[in-house]
């Protein structure tokens, strides 16, 4: 521990790292269901940076702000907290480049009750509005983990929640006295492959057809998203049929809402890539 009282100083890159170390260590633990004392490793921190404890929670608050933009899952007990420093920033962005491969990529699916079908929270979708400009220094680092582009390429998440749909919908039918139905609903996407623009066949409680694309996310409700120009066109081609699943907070307490069709209603769909032809 420094001499120095370092208290009104900012926070020197060192510090950064190590409160931004401390805090990915504790998310792991989280993930795994390992126990870890918050009060204990903080004691540590104080130690280390000569910080007070309050201005470390601070900082650990700072980092789950981070992580919502970034729409990952944070600590539990950790509210996210904005106004934080750039140097936080960076730190985070030193973090991932080194270790983020696993944080990234590995949905939290140790977490008991996830691969219980038999229930999910539905709610009404969120309002479309616009949302105040992130700084520049946030927006470059959000931009760097695109949460969209890793969500989508990040394929264990993406089944898993397909099959967390799939068994929702039968067991929704079972309930409403169509175990008829409940035995015609199919994974399309796992049987057919992905071209259909829909991962799920399922029905209403009258039979008729439900064509299901589901979007997961680790991430909170309005964790941006990739939606395919396949999907799209279907949801214009079948729109009484078409919904879009959109399922978050995957690992903890999955919750989901249903986008239905004209989708520039719910969400600002922007182009992100662009198919090139030579004729």
């Amino acid at each position: 521990m420094s001499d120095v009282d370092p208290t009104g100083t900012d926070w020197t890159d060192i510090e950064v790292d190590l409160v931004v170390a401390d805090y990915f260590q504790m998310l792991r633990l989280e993930r795994a269901g390992e126990p870890y004392v918050k009060s204990h490793r903080n004691a540590s921190l104080q130690e280390l940076t000569g910080r007070s404890r309050g201005s470390i929670e601070f900082k650990h608050q700072n980092i789950s702000a981070v992580l919502l933009k970034l729409g990952m899952d944070w600590i539990t007990g950790y509210k996210p907290m904005a106004n934080f420093q750039a140097g936080l920033l960076l730190g985070v962005e030193r973090y991932l480049e080194a270790q983020g491969d696993e944080l990234l990529l590995t949905p939290p699916l140790a977490v008991p009750g996830v691969s219980d079908g038999s229930s999910l929270y539905l709610e009404p979708p969120p309002v479309l509005a616009p949302l105040p400009s992130d700084p520049p220094s946030l927006a470059r680092l959000v931009r760097k983990f695109d949460p969209a582009a890793r969500d989508a390429r990040n394929r264990r998440l993406g089944l898993a929640g397909e099959q967390r749909v799939f068994e929702f919908e039968q067991q929704r039918l079972r309930s409403e006295e169509r175990s008829d139905l409940a035995r015609k609903v199919r994974w399309v996407a796992q049987e057919d492959g992905d071209g259909a623009g829909f991962d799920i066949l399922s029905f209403d409680s009258s039979g008729r057809e439900r064509l299901l694309e589901v979007k997961t996310t680790s991430g909170h409700q309005t964790t941006p998203f990739y939606l395919s120009e396949n999907e799209r066109l279907l949801s214009e081609e079948r729109p009484e049929a078409f919904r879009l699943v959109r399922l978050y907070g995957f690992g903890r307490e999955p919750r989901a809402f249903e986008l239905i069709p004209p989708l520039a209603t719910s969400v600002m769909l922007r182009p992100a890539n662009y198919r090139a032809e030579f004729g």
